[in-house]
Formats: C-alpha cells, sequence, structure tokens
C-alpha cells in the first residue's frame, strides 16, 4: 500500500474512531486498515492512535500528523480537480461551519437549498460556538460573527447583529425596567459562560463596563435564552438569537440606546490558487440568502 493510500486510511480511522467502522467505509479488511497505520507508525516513528477495547484515540502526535495528512490529501485532491476539469461544475464534499444557533436558524435551511440545486454536493455542517481553523479542520466555508483578524483567507461581509439586553414582559411587570447600564446591578442576571467569576457587561464607548453578580450561569446560549423566557431574569444575547421570541413577545429588549456597535456577519474561505466550484458557489448562495435576510 502506498504512502498517500496509507494516510488516507489513517485519516478516515482517525474520523470514525474506529478501524473496524473505516474498513467498512473504505471496502478494505480490518487487517489491511491495521496495517496501513502501522506503516505510517513506522514511517513516523511516532505512536498515532491509543487503542483499547473500547475506543481508538489519537495521541497528540497522530492528532498534529491527521491535520498534516489533511492538508497534504486535499492539495492533492485540489490539483486532480483542477486538471480534470472539475473546478467548472460543483461537486464533491463541502464543509461548512457557523456558530450553532446561527447555523440551525439560517444556514441549515441555505445549506439543503443549495444541496437540493447542485446533487453532485454532499454537505458536511459543523456548527460550533467557538473559533475553529479552516485549514486543519478541512473546513471550506464559514460563518464568523464578529470583528476579523488579518488573514490569508477571503470575507464577504453579510449582515451585522446587535448584542442586546432582554428579559420577558413578566419580569418587567415585578422588577422594572433598568434605565442605564448601571441599573443592571439591582436586577437578576443569566449569563451565558460556566465560569463563577464576576462578569462584565459593555456597552457604548461613553459609558463604564457593568459588573455583574449573576444568579445563574448556563453553558449554552439555548438554556440562558430559556431561562430568560420564563421570566426568572435579564439576560445578554446577539439579535439573531432571540428574534422569534422578540416577535412572539416572549421577550422584550431594553437599553437599546446604550448598545454597543453591531458586529458583522462575515462568510469567511481561505483562499487558494484554485478556488473549487462548490466553494465558489455555496460562497455566492450563501452570501445572497444571508444579506436577504435583511440581518
Amino acid at each position: 500500500m502506498d504512502r498517500l493510500q496509507c494516510m488516507r486510511v489513517f485519516v478516515k480511522v482517525a474520523e470514525t474512531a474506529s478501524f473496524a467502522e473505516a474498513a467498512r467505509q473504505l471496502h478494505m479488511s480490518a487487517p489491511a486498515v491495521t496495517r496501513a497505520v502501522a506503516s505510517l507508525e513506522e514511517a513516523t516513528g511516532a505512536r498515532l492512535f491509543v487503542r483499547s477495547t473500547r475506543s481508538v484515540k489519537l495521541t497528540p502526535s497522530g492528532s498534529r500528523y491527521a491535520d498534516d495528512c489533511r492538508r497534504i490529501l486535499g492539495d492533492i485532491d485540489e490539483a486532480e480537480a483542477s486538471a480534470g476539469g472539475s473546478h467548472a461544475t460543483a461537486s464533491g464534499i463541502l464543509t461548512i461551519t457557523a456558530p450553532v444557533l446561527f447555523g440551525q436558524i439560517y444556514v441549515v435551511p441555505i445549506m439543503t437549498e443549495f444541496l437540493s440545486q447542485h446533487p453532485a454536493v454532499t454537505g458536511r455542517a459543523l456548527f460550533f460556538d467557538r473559533m475553529v481553523n479552516l485549514v486543519e479542520e478541512g473546513i471550506d466555508v464559514a460563518i464568523r460573527i464578529g470583528h476579523l483578524q488579518d488573514s490569508d483567507q477571503q470575507a464577504v461581509k453579510v449582515g451585522s447583529v446587535r448584542r442586546v439586553v432582554c428579559g420577558a414582559p413578566g419580569y418587567f411587570e415585578r422588577h422594572g425596567e433598568p434605565t442605564t447600564p448601571a441599573d443592571l446591578a439591582r436586577h437578576v442576571t443569566i449569563v451565558n459562560t460556566g465560569s463563577s467569576a464576576p462578569l462584565e457587561w459593555h456597552f457604548a464607548p461613553s459609558h463604564a463596563p457593568v459588573k455583574l453578580h449573576p444568579r445563574m450561569y448556563c453553558n449554552t446560549v439555548g438554556a440562558s435564552i430559556a431561562a430568560a423566557v420564563t421570566g426568572w431574569g435579564l439576560s445578554r444575547m446577539l439579535s439573531y438569537q432571540v428574534a422569534e421570541h422578540l416577535a412572539a413577545g416572549r421577550l422584550k429588549t431594553v437599553l437599546e440606546e446604550y448598545e454597543e456597535e453591531p458586529l458583522p456577519i462575515h462568510v469567511v474561505h481561505v483562499e487558494g490558487r484554485h478556488v473549487s466550484a462548490k466553494t465558489r458557489a455555496f460562497v455566492d448562495f450563501v452570501a445572497q440568502k444571508i444579506k436577504a435576510l435583511g440581518l
């Protein structure tokens, strides 16, 4: 088995966390998969997996090598696609990433519509509330919310979102509405974090940050929203995250005149010498669709 094929086998084992499943998907025998990985471990002089009867996990060396293998194999696939002319037609696996709720609310419908129009493309959606490295994680397109750092990536601005303080009408009936950011000190607050340390909410530059002593910490945005909807306390969200609840009257925003500047939304992809047809087509498609939302 040649080195490149061994790399493909190794990456598949890493993705599935299973020698048996990798063998099944690659239509190979389990011993052949084991030999391929063993060949790479011998060539690199490093142990790539920690194996037990129940799990297969990458070692730190294996994780770095897997990233390198994905880049190498991606470059080869791109070169072959370019030479064969497939860059003219959208095809292959398209991997995208976005923040969790934004992905669920907006990107999934856009992606399914795109896939319906391009039957030769298979979609792979990875939604995280963290920054991901597009190259290392093999991602074609990312939807990013916030100010971008300088990089070698291409970005198209498609909208913006606000940070809003919100609560249920029932909460305001019982506790009144804050009229300035400083008033938040006497209100019950809910924050999106696992930290137990006091937090600060920042507002327009003319106002000092407000130090909070939250009564509730949630590790997901959805949980914080659910708590706010019950009328228990106030939370701070991105406007798109609570748009449905605001429209339905379940939540209401306050302190709008003190909000920070809106955060931009960008569609981002890695600029290479040859941008594949699937990436180029999806970037144009998703940018048009998100702009049409009027965010």
